[in-house]
């Protein structure tokens, strides 16, 4: 496969994936600079035009993915405070020796910390998921291989 592609057309393919990191820099630059890259190439190249629809369609069902993970984390997270503000869970007061006494047994802090929990490792798998695929398109494109993105939606065809 090598043979038929270029070397410019190659690192091209491996810029588009490698700038979805620009969003540490810019914000939606995971979305910006991978779009202006494969609009500007993707009538010259063949390759590159793959590439940059893999990229795009990956990033948007990450995002996807995050913002229905953070819908299921909301209610979760809302319900939860409720009974933290109830001020009936707050013991004696002593303002004189700063003395504040919290009972967390009242508020049922376990019960809603483990769906959290459950969804913060969820969110930290996506960003692994993100950086560890992004270098293994990067790397495997660079080397002139057509690289397919796991768990994608295929938004752009």
């Amino acid at each position: 496969m090598t043979e038929t592609l270029s070397k410019h057309e190659r690192n091209l393919s491996a810029i588009l994936h490698a700038s979805t990191f620009s969003r540490c820099i810019i914000p939606f630059g995971h979305f910006i600079i991978p779009l202006i890259l494969w609009t500007a190439n993707k009538k010259e190249y063949n390759f590159v035009d793959y590439n940059g629809k893999q990229v795009l369609n990956f990033q948007i069902s990450l995002l996807l993915y995050s913002i229905l993970l953070g819908l299921v984390s909301i209610p979760i997270f809302f319900g939860f405070f409720p009974e933290f503000f109830n001020f009936n869970n707050w013991g004696t007061h002593h303002f004189d020796n700063f003395d504040f006494d919290f009972d967390f047994h009242n508020i049922g802090l376990r019960n809603w910390m483990f769906p959290l929990g459950i969804a913060g490792l969820l969110h930290a798998g996506l960003f692994i998921v993100n950086i560890v695929y992004t270098i293994l398109a990067t790397i495997k494109t660079n080397e002139g291989e057509y690289f397919k993105y796991p768990f994608t939606i295929q938004f752009i065809k």
